[in-house]
């Protein structure tokens, strides 16, 4: 909120903005009118360079355009020679402070300030640097010297947003609309907070409110474009942000719109865009470590976060999400803990607790603990929200399956669309066991054939051998035995085609299979060399030949 209070301080200190041209060239004074900052900041640097002109007044305002651009530097530039050619206000110490500081520069932004009397812009930026630099015994203090005044307000709600106090930061905002209706700009500030709270519908209508006197901001387009980004999806967010592409703004010009075309795009560019913007966008970081993470680039992500200092829970969940993979990839319990301890703090966050990411939180906490009971609460609480995620369905199908309503887990399953989740072994094993256990051993056998041999074939041969035998699906288990005894002469699979295939033989003699299943039975029974074959072979004749069975 420090840029408000800047424009404030250039108009008194800086004098007239108004400059006319004899030639009908726009003047100073249209330029800052229609926020066309650059062209100013170029008649400005001309007038600068020609002596066109008191110094120290174009010098107050190259540093005011330049800043508002972006260019903190050259502002920073221009008071500083403000301070040192020209007999000025201490009050520039603290416009070089705000260059400063939004250059990221916080302990020099606060030894600036230090340097300007009293003032409740001093106060502001000594609060925002104690919040940046996280010193609490600072920011208490800075805290209780803001008055209720509107920019000291709009100070408190800015940190209680970044600290991602949203409910807070919303409920000064709202207040501070209430009072002051012809600022319009509080509209998107409480757009933003609605925004970060979930609540797109409601945000879009009040950021309508700002759209309307100004449908070309940058900002506000952007944040459309998010909502929409939120409700629908990237194409439709897109399409948002040809509106700016219309009006000749180059949306490459600006980081923040950059960075969002990649995330709409689902990382489309992003190993070109956001390493760059690491340090500039915080979201950069964790949308780059997302990036990574969907392409199973594990170690990177882990890279990126190391050295994180979590501070809101988007970079908890995200850090507890990375220590988990590379956990579950490692078998390491010190990533297992980590990711517990971050799921559980954001879980059980008083601000968080009733969110669909707080619950989603608590979800995964309790399924690295392995209380899948508890995991299935929190699922079944948000399930109305997720039914489309892939994400969600995955988990919440292996979790019913692990509480053994494996009905409820076969159909979580065959939701998921995604071919890379599919095609997990995890995801094979637990959709075949709740086939077999509802009833329908034939898809999993469907399952092994679409398989390629492997280590991993192996082991769901395993599964519906044991699961079909468990379940009385004697057919297929002698199948799937048939075939490991074939691939591993180990007697115990032989022990278990024999014992299927008699379950198969008393199925059918209690009528509840086919002779065209005992045929199959037998013939598997007849691709082992152990003496009792015979034995069974004779039985199993005698019986057909007794009631009229024709088998081969």
């Amino acid at each position: 909120m420090l840029r408000t209070v800047k424009k404030d301080k250039a108009t008194k200190v800086g004098g007239p903005a108004k400059a006319s041209n004899a030639k009908g060239q726009p003047s100073l004074e249209e330029f800052i009118v229609k926020r066309d900052y650059t062209g100013a900041l170029t008649l400005l640097e001309f007038r600068l360079k020609c002596q066109d002109g008191d110094a120290k007044d174009l010098l107050l305002w190259i540093g005011y355009c330049a800043f508002h651009i972006g260019n903190y530097k050259r502002a920073e530039e221009a008071y500083r020679e403000l301070l040192t050619a020209h007999d000025v206000s201490r009050m520039v110490h603290l416009y070089i402070a705000c260059c400063y500081f939004f250059q990221q520069m916080y302990e020099e932004a606060e030894r600036e300030a230090e340097q300007a009397p009293e003032d409740s812009l001093k106060t502001r930026i000594l609060f925002h640097c104690a919040h940046r630099v996280s010193d609490e015994n600072k920011l208490m203090t800075q805290h209780q010297k803001l008055h209720e005044t509107k920019m000291d307000f709009l100070s408190l709600a800015a940190v209680h947003f970044l600290r991602s106090h949203f409910h807070d930061a919303t409920e000064i905002y709202k207040r501070l609309l209430m009072e002051h209706r012809e600022d319009i700009a509080l509209n998107v500030y409480v757009a933003m907070c609605y925004f970060k709270l979930d609540i797109y519908d409601v945000s879009l209508e009040i950021l309508a409110v700002y759209l309307q006197s100004f449908p070309d901001s940058v900002i506000g387009i952007n944040l459309k474009a998010c909502n929409h980004f939120r409700l629908y999806n990237g194409k439709a967010a897109e399409q948002e942000l040809r509106v700016l592409q219309e009006k000749g703004i180059n949306l490459q010009a600006h980081d923040l719109i950059r960075h969002n075309l990649v995330v709409f795009s689902n990382g489309d560019q992003a190993l070109q865009v956001l390493p760059g913007l690491v340090d500039v966008i915080p979201e950069a970081r964790l949308n780059l470590i997302i990036y990574y993470l969907r392409r199973r680039a594990v170690q990177e992500a882990y890279d990126l976060i190391r050295d994180l200092d979590a501070a809101t829970p988007q970079e908890y969940i995200l850090k507890g999400v990375v220590h988990a993979t590379l956990g579950q990839a490692t078998n390491n319990r010190d990533h297992m803990k980590m990711a517990q301890q971050c799921f559980q703090l954001v879980g059980t966050a008083a601000q968080e607790c009733d969110t669909i990411p707080g619950r989603q939180c608590m979800a995964s906490f309790h399924f690295l603990m392995k209380n899948f009971e508890d995991v299935n609460v929190y699922l079944n609480s948000i399930k109305a929200y997720m039914y489309n995620d892939d994400d969600f369905n995955f988990n919440h199908g292996i979790a019913l399956a692990s509480t053994r309503n494996y009905k409820a887990a076969e159909e979580a399953l065959l939701l998921i669309h995604h071919e890379a989740y599919k095609n997990e072994y995890v995801y094979i094993s637990w959709l075949a066991r709740c086939y077999i256990m509802n009833g329908n051993p034939r898809s999993a056998w469907d399952l092994y054939l679409k398989m390629t041999s492997s280590n991993e074939s192996f082991n769901l041969l395993q599964l519906i051998a044991n699961d079909c035998y468990k379940m009385g699906h004697f057919l297929y288990a002698a199948k799937a035995f048939d075939v490991l005894e074939r691939l591993d002469p180990d007697p115990e699979y032989w022990e278990g085609k024999r014992g299927a295939c008699v379950g198969v033989f008393q199925m059918v003699i209690a009528g509840k299979a086919s002779k065209d299943d005992l045929q199959d039975a037998l013939s598997m029974i007849r691709n082992t060399s152990n003496p009792q074959v015979e034995y069974i072979v004779r039985i199993i004749k005698k019986w057909c030949k007794d009631n009229n069975v024709k088998i081969n």
